[in-house]
């Protein structure tokens, strides 16, 4: 169903008790705008080290802009060391870790401002009175308002269309109601999607620490095995690098897993943030009848996000790598056999109660 507009807005400078309410919220939109893209911080909103706020997109784009050679988030390879830029408000010089943008801190007071003026802007178009709105006009009865909504149909229309048009046989409720419920319904799935996005940042934060811990873990187990095998002559060379390969097979299995899982949620992450992005503009539409032919699709794609966001995580103690442990102390004509073992303690208890010499075998735990 086709409509037309019957009205327009008040023009910029008109008086009335709305207009110090807008020029105060244009005021405080001005303060909100990213320098780079000219709209409002988009989420998540990172704050520099020169106390200046930046989108994490358009950060991310200025440095990937100024370092080409830094690897991506998410990549499987090893990260870059850092690198830097310059903020495009005070041009003071960003130096960033191997983490890149995501290593700088978000600005949730920025976030939760943007949240409060997207709702006030949103209330006041709703509470402005009815000759200060755009009014919507029947297509087939032009002068008729579009004042219900067919339920049958799931369409706006009018009091014509329901007493003599093709609606004179379906269910209808008022528009006003229909519009508050499903904005209310919207604003509840806005809410729950944000709660669990950030819930997802959690996770994914935490998996990137398990990385590290990994990495840090692989790096001391292979400098301690390092440590033993230099003590000893050439006949352990050779076992000494297959003992550095299991080390280094465990890690990059685990480092691939994560980073896997990491990706993935980031992706799902993103497809989520720009649902929200997509709802709150959704949200800004004065338009009933308008709003609630786009709110519809959008609470659609919310509940299929919801069903998608189930969050795997890896087991309590995954990145340990203590396992990977040496006994030095044995006799030379079993160093040709050693491998890792799981316990030293409880292998010398072993060798004491029966007075015989035991092979190591390696064992691996998730």
């Amino acid at each position: 169903m086709n409509f037309t507009l019957g009205f327009k807005p008040p023009a910029a400078g008109s008086s009335g008790p709305g207009a110090s309410s807008g020029v105060t919220m244009e005021n405080l939109e001005k303060q909100l705008i990213c320098p780079v893209c000219l709209e409002l911080f988009s989420k998540p909103v990172v704050i520099l080290p020169c106390q200046h706020n930046l989108c994490r997109k358009c950060a991310n784009d200025i440095f990937q802009s100024a370092n080409p050679l830094w690897q991506s988030r998410g990549s499987s390879s090893i990260v870059a060391s850092g690198g830097r830029f310059r903020c495009p408000s005070c041009r003071h010089e960003v130096v960033l870790d191997r983490h890149g943008v995501f290593g700088l801190q978000r600005n949730l007071l920025v976030e939760n401002i943007i949240d409060i003026y997207r709702q006030q802007e949103s209330s006041r178009l709703v509470n402005m009175k009815p000759e200060q709105q755009q009014q919507l006009m029947c297509d087939e009865h032009e002068e008729e308002k579009i004042n219900i909504y067919c339920l049958s149909c799931q369409t706006p229309t009018c009091s014509m269309c329901k007493v003599f048009g093709q609606h004179k046989d379906c269910d209808v409720a008022p528009l006003s109601s229909v519009y508050m419920r499903q904005k209310t319904e919207l604003s509840d799935g806005i809410a729950m999607l944000v709660a669990s996005n950030d819930h997802i940042q959690a996770v994914i934060s935490q998996m990137e620490e398990i990385c590290r811990t990994v990495e840090d873990n692989g790096q001391r187990q292979r400098e301690h095995l390092a440590n033993h095998f230099d003590n000893l002559v050439s006949i352990l060379e050779e076992r000494k690098q297959e003992l550095v390969g299991v080390i280094t097979k465990e890690q990059d299995d685990k480092l691939k897993h994560m980073r896997s899982l990491i990706r993935r949620h980031g992706d799902h992450l993103e497809g989520a943030v720009t649902l929200v992005e997509s709802a709150i503009q959704s949200m800004e539409e004065p338009h009933m009848s308008l709003f609630l032919q786009s709110a519809r699709v959008i609470l659609e794609k919310m509940a299929a996000t919801a069903r998608a966001s189930n969050i795997e995580r890896p087991e309590l103690g995954y990145e340990s790598m203590s396992h990977f442990i040496v006994d030095t102390d044995d006799l030379a004509d079993m160093l040709r056999n050693i491998d890792f073992c799981s316990s030293v303690g409880d292998d010398e208890d072993d060798l004491e109660e029966t007075g015989e010499e035991s092979e190591f075998d390696f064992s691996s735990r998730y």
